[in-house]
């Protein structure tokens, strides 16, 4: 039985007008991940990541703390959803940036109820996909895993969406439950399958195991 590892990227540059760029903390998550894991002697049979460069970034920061890792397969389906496309389908009207508590409170409030709605098929964001086509590129990685890297250890680097939605195509979770899964999903977390011919299995979800020392006590973050 194999283990897949699904990672969501590092802290990015949430409200910033260029979202996609690890923060230097996001980095600093990425490069201790990879340093646990070669303190442990874990190494990759095969590698999966999405296209956005907080991907890549992350990916990186694990190769520089873990060492040599095998090249990586880049997937769209990997993708990370636009959450000011969904928003905007609900709120047209700009917002403020969300640099108080409560605007960011309320941008999550309007992303939560624009995701419903975007996977109940009611609101079709522009420039985006239906969400069977968001997760359908979830699914097709999955099975890719299953089919090619039954008893290999797999590491695949996303975002929260679709690490999300491979929960909850696993556990079979319904709507609310995969956004509340989605909300919950820290940087730098850990997520893990086992991989057998038939199916895949929850092993972890949202382990930071490599910042659980005190002196990683103020690394933890969501956004």
């Amino acid at each position: 039985m194999g283990t897949l590892y699904l990672v969501r990227h590092g802290q990015a540059s949430f409200g910033a007008a260029d979202y996609d760029q690890l923060s230097a903390r996001g980095r600093q998550q990425s490069e201790r991940l990879g340093a646990y894991w070669r303190e442990r002697g874990l190494r990759f049979d095969a590698v999966l990541c999405g296209t956005l460069r907080r991907h890549a970034q992350t990916l990186a920061g694990i190769a520089q703390g873990l060492g040599a890792m095998p090249e990586p397969q880049l997937l769209p389906g990997l993708n990370e959803y636009n959450s000011q496309a969904l928003i905007s389908a609900i709120h047209p009207a700009p917002l403020p940036r969300p640099d108080t508590p409560e605007l960011y409170r309320q941008h999550f409030r309007l992303l939560c109820d624009a995701l419903a709605q975007w996977m109940a098929g009611t609101i079709s964001p522009a420039g985006m996909p239906g969400w069977d086509g968001f997760s359908g590129g979830v699914r097709a990685a999955l099975e890719q895993v299953r089919r090619q890297h039954v008893g290999g250890s797999v590491l695949l680097v996303s975002s929260g969406g679709p690490i999300a939605a491979a929960v909850g195509e696993v556990l079979r979770t319904p709507p609310e439950v995969t956004i509340a899964l989605n909300m919950r999903i820290r940087n730098s977390a850990v997520t893990e399958f086992s991989v057998s011919p038939k199916r895949l299995m929850l092993q972890t979800f949202n382990s930071l195991a490599h910042l659980d020392a005190p002196e990683y006590a103020g690394w933890v973050t969501h956004a």
